[in-house]
């Protein structure tokens, strides 16, 4: 893969692990249907976009290869402990790794990100995804991480597939009121947590705001259509934010990682 960010000093970050959901998944949920979902193409490879994913494009800009990238997310994951069609949750996703890992890399970058699909699938309440995510990154402290990036959602309502429909304004409240949520659990963690351990919230919705709002600043010309729609593909995908009704393009992937590097990687060096 072509690094499209500029690689940091190694040594800083020598190890990436990745817990998730479709927007972090590299293929995994394609290997485990026998390469049947989803279908590829029109979707690049087994990731629920056109190209690369977001954690892809970070490694490169890290870097790490892939004996040094370890991807436990898989598409349709919740925040959860347990596994729904047989694909494991967030917390289960951090509860497998811990129990092979008593002893985690201090050096590694470790990111989670989870928590549309509690929604997108019906749950209410912010309580159990926002407390999912707090025993996932407290988990991972234990064992030893010493720097943890966790992402917050992008307005939920305001996606493609959502936009239009009644839940619109329901997905935007409880967006608003996970990522508040994240942001007071997250902050209380770091005061409970050894002083070393370093918790980066990677605001992802205010990028998405961002670029909804000044598309051109991007290089984006549609930020709320989707490119591809049942399985006709618009003719330039890279000046589309949405790939379908909720994933990005691999062009808004691409951003997500040059973000995410400033949040975690430019702050944890100069810490």
């Amino acid at each position: 893969m072509v690094a499209l960010l500029s690689p940091l000093n190694s040594s800083e970050i020598n190890q990436l692990y990745v817990f998730g959901d479709s927007l972090s998944d590299v293929g995994n949920v394609f290997r485990a249907t026998g390469r049947q979902y989803p279908a590829s193409p029109p979707y690049f490879q087994g990731r629920f976009a056109n190209g690369p994913v977001w954690v892809e494009y970070l490694a490169d800009a890290l870097a790490l290869n892939s004996e040094r990238n370890t991807n436990f997310a898989c598409g349709g994951a919740t925040t959860g402990s347990g596994s729904i069609n047989g694909i494991p949750g967030l917390l289960a996703q951090v509860n497998n790794f811990t129990k092979t890992h008593q002893r985690a890399n201090p050096h590694a970058l470790y990111v989670l990100w989870a928590g549309a699909n509690d929604y997108l699938y019906g749950a209410a309440s912010t309580l159990t995804p926002v407390e999912n995510l707090s025993k996932a990154i407290e988990s991972l402290a234990k064992v030893g991480a010493k720097r943890i990036l966790v992402a917050n959602l992008p307005d939920l309502g305001q996606l493609p597939a959502s936009r239009e429909t009644g839940n619109s304004q329901k997905l935007s409240s409880i967006t608003s009121a996970h990522n508040l949520g994240l942001a007071e659990s997250v902050d209380l963690l770091q005061k409970k947590l050894v002083s070393d351990t370093q918790l980066h919230i990677f605001d992802v919705n205010a990028l998405y705001r961002e670029a909804i709002a000044n598309p051109g600043k991007f290089g984006f010309t549609n930020v709320t259509d989707r490119c591809l729609n049942n399985l006709t593909r618009c003719e330039h995908p890279n000046q589309f934010l949405f790939w379908d009704g909720i994933h990005p393009t691999t062009a808004g992937h691409r951003l997500l990682a040059l973000y995410a590097e400033n949040t975690a990687v430019s702050k944890a060096i100069a810490a």
